[in-house]
């Protein structure tokens, strides 16, 4: 089974700190969110804000990046949008 997006967050936002030696408190002060805010990334809160998450993960050095990946839904998303391309 594949972990959900906010575990795998919670996994590397926690990993990362541990590694920079950072306590929750001063990840939070660093990034200029609150050591609640943290705390909820770490344990995986499923909605954040973004613009909060995006301060901390900077913070760490790290990104949130978007790629396409191949799953049923995006199978049937692919076929829609061909569906609406104008023929050649």
């Amino acid at each position: 089974m594949t972990q959900s997006i906010s575990d795998r967050l919670a996994t590397e936002v926690r990993t990362r700190r541990s590694a920079l030696r950072l306590t929750q408190q001063d990840l939070a002060d660093m990034a200029g969110v609150s050591e609640r805010f943290v705390r909820f990334v770490e344990r995986g809160k499923p909605s954040v804000q973004l613009d909060s998450l995006t301060a901390l993960l900077e913070t760490l050095g790290l990104e949130l990046q978007l790629a396409t990946r191949t799953s049923h839904a995006a199978r049937a998303l692919s076929g829609i949008a061909s569906e609406h391309e104008p023929a050649p």
